[in-house]
């Protein structure tokens, strides 16, 4: 089997190295590539990634393939060799095979016979002792263990695992303690990483290891980087943290590769109100508000969940849950119609939660709508954004306890294994918090949870993984701006940990009013407080009279042990339409000032620099790497499609553009002297962060291109640029694009700036930019003669757009674009590709947009055009101004200013930004909202 470096080959027996992968590992792993060109050394200090320790005997082996230059090479009957090193014993694996498949089958039968005794001796809910390697042989013990996650494992810096005793030549004994790291169901696949098995897809492995990685997140958690890039867009930084944070020094938590990061895209919004009256109508509207903050991240219904009228005058708060099907504003009428709930009774201290729900498991209606409940007395309720991986196991093991479910949904686990937890606790003096940190363990996947019990009124608890959380703090009083992590291992006791430390947010003197809001973004919070805490992965938030504390079950080595509050750089009418009828034409017009805000600070027109703060400290080791990598979805594939001429241009180095999804599904090698760049206006997008998350494992340097700060891919990467294009709430993609066209232009200049060869182009470059502001709103005042061309193309039901060069990308976009929220059938094509199949689509009746500027390909492009009218086609063309040659061919142009030709497509997409919207305004659709789409696309 052959072997691209990078990957373990396979073993001379032609199975894959480490029986499925799960016992062999690299070995010396280090940034930078192992040269083949040069005779491997013994003695050199880092060995290639090809050479692997079999673990099942202990001798270290170099795989049979073929290296190059690298290893004497022959020909026996014309077949090619390559000879392993004299001093290496080979691997007796067709000796071992028969037997370990034995063993596997043994254990997949073994471990299923134990999830359910395991999860109730986990959860301390049984007095009977759990034995999981009970009636197996040593050998049986020792696989068992491996799986189990028993035997210590380190992680390699290409984010593998591997034994303790891979690291001697002797076997060092396992440990006989069973493991007593939570899990509800052991994970019956070998952990796969992509280094054992090229067979495996990237995808699959995030999958297989998930369930290791959530189940013990002490164990495989990986160290946090110290090494996070030069402070992009304010703020000073520090080791340890995010240097490239909009806001200044962050804590940086990292996400294992295994980590899934799926997500649904829906919205969290909470508030408590501590020693804060306000009225039962009061805490609704700032509920629904929340809600109508969130809408533009998709959802198809919505619920509240409030404290109800107490029955008794000793009886615990009744929690009311509201829910529908639809839009917030259904949910805010079905609110009133509540004759039980006094909407003027005035409550000092209520926590209320609310949720839109993007259906997943289950249609959209009001009983799969969150809040979830335990039980039908509303013991407790959880909102939750993500999706729980192993709900089947824990609802199976639920129902066999007894409890009933109403939903098909993945959530409604969650409330009901709370009950369960709390039904079987040790004592009544069992927390909230305590019983939250019970039910996580159990839990599997990716999720931001909000829990609210009537037997802890007024207690509020969150936490998250994966999903992004945040919690807006107000108070008339100064508040402390660092909290220090409170951590529940006792062997985490520090000064962050003493008596006389404060650990609490307070306000000045006890019982004085605060109020707090969760959500899942800032804009919901924005209208009430700028004051925020980012909450980090694991991180459990609970507020227990007044007071906000961070817990956290272990510290990591690195960790930085507080949480800082931030104040917000978002402004109230940032969020809002103002004049306009939609928040994507909104965006549309204000790119002329969100381009100025990418380039400000950045670009010095004076002395003809550009600095990216983000990645002037990593800029030496991006110069001497042999690639590029830019990874994107939708929109954000679209700009690297854009920028990977002028990128191949000034950089000299080549510049590979991956879709993420499709980057997922292939097994394309990535070398740890690669550089990837990860786009995305949210920096939350499932399938670009489970790519950053296979790059990182591989050792590439990592670099981030988002709009988001706070985002789960700012705070992953290495280093990154913050694109600065303010909020963005129309699902449609507009600004954002332009400002991460410019960034990635940027990004080549700075790394041109040293050859000399190039100046005259990096001159001509900057000019451009310079004036691009003022072209814009040039080509922003076409928007009448848009619309009338919109006119006249509104009823048709395909639309084809069309060009090449730097301009290809822009058809893409654009296509994107009608499809988004017109629902038109549009295709963006390369002109080139014209006869090799879509000049068939072309007559008289189909609608061809073509772009064609006075560039290299404006011949090629004129051809093309030839090809259209020769067929009867009725091309829009957009051109530069006074080109009357291609205005004499179209049956409509749309003349735009020229400008260099590496920008040109940020001009000539703003045309077809404003043709879609005034398309999908004709058809009578929700430009903001199109149907089945979601703004931040975090499900995979």
């Amino acid at each position: 089997m052959s072997s691209r470096r990078g990957d373990i080959p396979a073993l001379e027996s032609g199975t894959s190295s480490g029986l499925f992968g799960a016992f062999s590992c690299p070995i010396g792993m280090t940034r930078r590539n192992v040269s083949y060109d040069e005779l491997m050394d013994a003695t050199m200090h880092s060995p290639p990634p090809d050479l692997t320790v079999n673990m099942l005997w202990n001798n270290p082996v170099i795989p049979k393939h073929k290296f190059r230059k690298t290893a004497e090479e022959g020909k026996v009957d014309g077949k090619l060799l390559s000879f392993e090193a004299p001093s290496l014993v080979k691997s007796p694996v067709p000796v071992v095979k028969a037997k370990a498949t034995s063993l596997v089958s043994t254990l997949l039968i073994k471990q299923n016979q134990d999830s359910l005794q395991k999860f109730e001796h986990q959860a301390g809910l049984t007095d009977a002792g759990y034995y999981p390697h009970k009636g197996l042989s040593a050998e049986e013990t020792h696989f068992h263990r491996l799986w189990d996650g028993t035997v210590p494992k380190l992680r390699m810096p290409s984010g593998d695992f591997k034994e303790d005793r891979c690291t001697t030549s002797t076997q060092s004994t396992p440990s006989v303690t069973p493991s007593v790291t939570p899990s509800v169901t052991p994970s019956v696949t070998p952990c796969v990483t992509p280094h054992t098995s090229p067979a495996v897809s990237r995808r699959s492995w995030l999958q297989l290891n998930s369930a290791s990685f959530l189940a013990t997140p002490e164990l495989n958690c990986p160290k946090p980087s110290t090494d996070m890039g030069g402070n992009e867009g304010g703020g000073g930084g520090g080791g340890g943290t995010d240097r490239w944070s909009f806001f200044g020094t962050r804590p940086v938590v990292q996400k294992s590769p295994t980590d899934p990061g799926c997500e649904t895209s829906t919205g969290i919004f909470a508030y408590l109100n501590y020693q804060v009256p306000r009225t039962r109508k009061e805490i609704f509207e700032t509920l629904v508000n929340g809600l109508l903050r969130l809408e533009y991240r998709g959802y198809d219904s919505a619920g509240i969940s409030v404290d109800g009228p107490k029955k008794t005058a000793t009886d615990n708060n009744n929690i009311c849950i509201i829910k529908t099907k639809g839009k917030v504003k259904a949910l805010d009428e079905e609110l009133y119609k509540k004759d039980s709930l006094d909407l003027d009774e005035e409550l000092y201290t209520h926590f209320g939660i609310a949720h839109t729900r993007w259906a997943t498991h289950g249609e959209p209606s009001p009983v799969n709508s969150h809040p979830h409940r335990s039980d039908k007395e509303n013991e407790f309720v959880v909102i939750h954004n993500g999706i729980i991986t192993n709900y089947k196991e824990l609802k199976a093991y639920l129902i066999n306890k007894g409890y009933e479910f109403e939903s098909e949904t993945d959530t409604e686990v969650i409330p009901k294994l709370t009950k369960y937890v709390y039904d079987n606790r040790e004592n009544d003096d069992v927390t909230f918090s305590t019983l939250v940190e019970r039910v996580i363990k159990q839990l599997e996947g990716a999720f931001a949870l909000v829990f609210k019990s009537r037997h802890f009124p007024s207690e509020a608890v969150s936490t998250r993984r994966g999903s992004p959380l945040l919690i807006g703090v107000r108070s008339e009083q100064e508040l402390t701006t660092d909290i220090p992590i409170q951590y529940n291992s006792v062997q985490e006791k520090n000064s962050h940990n003493r008596p006389d430390c404060p650990s609490d947010i307070k306000s000045v003197g006890d019982g004085r009013p605060v109020e707090y809001y969760f959500a899942s973004d800032a804009s919901a919070i924005i209208e009430h407080t700028n004051k925020v805490l980012y909450m980090e992965d694991n991180d459990m938030a609970v507020v227990i009279g007044g007071e906000l504390s961070i817990r956290r079950v272990k510290r990591q080595d690195g960790e930085v042990p507080v949480r800082a509050i931030q104040t917000l750089q978002m402004e109230l009418q940032q969020i809002m339409k103002g004049n306009f009828d939609a928040f994507m034409q909104k965006e549309i017009f204000e790119q002329p000032e969100s381009v100025v805000n990418t380039m400000r600070g950045r670009i010095c027109f004076d002395s003809n620099t550009v600095i990216l703060g983000g990645l002037k400290d990593h800029l030496k080791e991006i110069k001497r790497c042999r690639r590029l990598i830019v990874i994107g979805c939708g929109t954000s594939f679209h700009a690297a499609v854009a920028t990977r001429q002028v990128l191949e241009e000034l950089t000299e180095l080549s510049v590979m553009v991956e879709l993420a999804s499709d980057f997922l599904d292939r097994n394309t090698p990535v070398f740890r002297d690669d550089v990837c760049f990860f786009i995305s206006q949210s920096g939350e997008t499932a399938d670009t962060l489970m790519a950053l998350r296979y790059c990182k494992g591989q050792g590439a340097l990592t670099v981030g291109i988002t709009n988001t700060v706070g985002s789960s891919i700012c705070r992953e990467t290495d280093c990154g640029v913050h694109v600065n294009a303010g909020p963005e709430i129309g699902v449609a993609s507009t600004k954002a694009y332009t400002s991460q066209f410019v960034a990635l232009t940027m990004f080549g200049l700075m790394m041109s700036e040293d050859r000399l060869s190039l100046q005259p182009r990096r001159m001509e470059i900057i000019e451009g930019f310079k004036v691009l502001p003022e072209l814009i709103k040039k080509v922003l005042a076409l928007d009448e003669k848009i619309k009338a061309i919109a006119d006249e193309l509104y009823e048709q039901k395909s639309l084809l757009v069309m060009g090449r060069g730097f301009h290809y990308a822009t058809c893409l976009e654009g296509a994107l674009k009608i499809k988004e929220i017109t629902y038109m059938h549009s295709e963006g094509i390369l002109a080139g590709e014209l006869k090799h199949g879509p000049l068939a689509l072309i007559d008289k009746d189909m609608p061809v947009i073509m772009i064609i500027m006075k560039d290299a390909c404006y011949t090629k492009c004129q051809n093309a055009l030839q090809q259209v009218t020769a067929r009867s086609g009725r091309p829009i063309i957009l051109c530069c101004q006074d080109d009357h040659e291609i205005s004499q061919m179209a049956y409509h142009t749309i003349e735009l200013p020229q400008t260099v030709d590496c920008l040109q497509g940020i001009l000539s997409v703003i045309p077809l930004q404003l043709l879609s919207f005034h398309l999908a305004v004709l058809r009578g659709y929700d430009v903001d909202f199109p149907r089945n789409l979601a703004k931040s696309v975090t499900v995979e």
